[in-house]
């Protein structure tokens, strides 16, 4: 029914945790397999015993592109992706079945969600785990640091020709989803007193995130966010604000 992808680059201490993490989650049927992606990594592989884990090794530099081509390969109904510096609560995975499972918020499902106000990245509000502890499902622009979405929505984030390769394959994913799919965008309820259902242990994801290897620290990253915004609305991204 699942099938779960990870990826490690810089922080290969983090994946034995989600591994943990992901078969301890409370769902009754537990994911099919998990699939670790080395991105041009240096360090030292994991080389499992258990057959349903299966590992990918890439020697060039994907970006954070790479591990969404493994969803194109698998047959299962759901995929959950999560970047390195998540560890997911027990109840994520029910959570999120919950809500794609209600036909007003079968959509792609994240962890943290953003809904933009203007034309660009910023101003942003958030909801999930770093910001907007909602009772109920969020509809949102996109949605990062955990996915779980249909398999069949993967071939949406290859219609298209990517703004730019250094980021933005959150916002692209949700744009085109929306734009060739009508699929939207939601996070699922993270109350502020149920942190079973979360989608990250937010200590874990606020430390590690901000570590010397955060992507957001290097170069000119929220100003390329935003041009890929500009970009994906002027191709016909509907934005829940609806700035056109």
């Amino acid at each position: 029914m699942i099938s779960v992808i990870l990826n490690v680059y810089k922080r290969p201490e983090m994946l034995e945790k989600q591994i943990q993490a992901i078969r301890a989650q409370s769902i009754e049927i537990k994911p099919e397999n998990i699939h670790v992606w080395y991105n041009k990594s240096d360090v030292a592989q994991y080389h499992p015993i258990d057959k349903n884990i299966r590992t990918y090794t890439c020697n060039w530099n994907t970006k954070f592109w790479g591990r969404f081509t493994i969803p194109l390969l698998l047959k299962t109904e759901y995929i959950a992706m999560f970047d390195d510096d998540i560890i997911p609560s027990k109840n994520w995975f029910n959570n999120c079945l919950e809500t794609i499972q209600n036909p007003e918020t079968n959509g792609i499902l994240g962890g943290s969600g953003v809904i933009i106000h203007g034309r660009g990245y910023v101003p942003h509000n958030k909801f999930g785990w770093n910001g907007g502890h909602s009772d109920k499902t969020e509809r949102v622009d996109l949605v990062g640091h955990a996915w779980f979405y249909r398999q069949e929505w993967i071939k949406y984030l290859f219609y298209e020709k990517p703004f730019t390769w250094e980021n933005g394959e959150d916002i692209t994913f949700s744009y085109l989803a929306q734009k060739y799919g009508n699929i939207n965008t939601f996070v699922p309820p993270h109350p502020e007193n149920n942190k079973n259902v979360w989608s990250t242990d937010y200590n874990v994801a606020q430390t590690v995130g901000s570590d010397k290897n955060a992507s957001w620290r290097l170069g000119n990253h929220l100003g390329i966010r935003g041009e890929i915004c500009i970009h994906c609305i002027n191709n016909g991204w509907k934005t829940v604000r609806n700035i056109r």
